[in-house]
């Protein structure tokens, strides 16, 4: 049995079918990208295996337990850094490890924070807060705080979506380097298939939606530690990016969908601008036809 199994997961919110029928399996250790579209539902099939939404049908499985809740065998890493605001990177990572680690003592917790903040390059920033700190390095301080809970599984939900090209290469970079240290399972929802390619084992595309469903799994077969350059001299990259790309616009073309409403219009009579207004009393805008009176006077000589 694989280490995270989904079988036939589907989940709907107001009647609208978001995922259908999703397989999934990862094996202890693997590093797993499931690429698609925004708003194909890759945050709903996240927070899905993070136990924070539970499925309309199917069956989740970490470990063989099933997945009923959150919990702290899952680390996840979310796209807005959700840090709080008011306390230090060591504050905040420390938040996270006294509620897996209750019983651990001062001098220990202290000890497992700084160690990985020294992991995720932070150690010269660690009594700063949020506030303080560039979009990349509170990144980093999410990155810690999951990997300091020492979960079974890391998910991260399109962590670098939101940073500068060159801030992301480098959390890429560190990513990666953390991940080849500390090999945890790691499931990462992203939209950028050369991300995908760069960081993961296998790629799965997400079909578009309505009622995404998972695609085929790519196996990314470009040896470790991978070099950005010259990455992009494997032919095998090339043709990895094409057959997803390949597979993904293909799925989005199969959901198109026509929609025919019938709209009736108000019965609403424009006002008619070659009327002229009074000179005198109330009205000096504009009137309708319909609004016209004759009216005849006879004037005595």
């Amino acid at each position: 049995m694989a280490y995270l199994e989904l079988k036939n997961v589907s989940k709907s919110f107001g009647g609208a079918q978001v995922l259908k029928d999703i397989n999934l399996s990862v094996e202890k250790g693997e590093f797993v990208a499931i690429v698609g579209f925004s708003g194909a539902g890759k945050t709903t099939l996240i927070s899905l295996i993070a136990g924070l939404l539970q499925p309309d049908s199917g069956a989740m499985t970490l470990n063989d337990l099933e997945i009923t809740a959150p919990g702290p065998d899952r680390g996840i890493v979310f796209q807005n850094y959700s840090l709080l605001p008011w306390l230090t990177v060591y504050e905040n990572i420390l938040l996270a490890v006294e509620a897996v680690n209750p019983n651990w003592s001062a001098d220990k917790k202290k000890e497992h924070v700084e160690k990985y903040i020294a992991m995720v390059n932070l150690t010269p920033a660690r009594d700063k807060k949020p506030g303080e700190l560039s979009g990349g390095m509170r990144q980093r301080v999410s990155v810690a705080r999951a990997l300091a809970m020492n979960p079974q599984i890391l998910l991260l939900d399109e962590p670098l979506s939101a940073l500068d090209a060159l801030t992301r290469a480098t959390l890429q970079d560190e990513i990666s380097r953390i991940w080849s240290e500390d090999r945890k399972t790691v499931v990462l929802i992203t939209n950028d298939p050369d991300e995908g390619i760069y960081l993961a084992d296998r790629i799965i595309p997400l079909t578009a939606g309505p009622g995404a469903t998972l695609g085929p799994s790519f196996t990314v077969e470009i040896p470790r530690p991978r070099d950005r350059k010259a990455i992009n001299h494997y032919p095998a990259f090339k043709k990895l990016r094409r057959d997803i790309v390949e597979f993904m616009l293909n799925s989005r073309t199969h959901r198109a969908a026509a929609v025919t409403r019938k709209l009736t219009l108000p019965d609403i009579e424009p006002e008619d601008l070659n009327i002229p207004r009074t000179m005198t009393g109330w009205r000096t805008t504009p009137i309708r036809k319909r609004e016209v009176e004759n009216v005849s006077v006879e004037v005595n000589s």
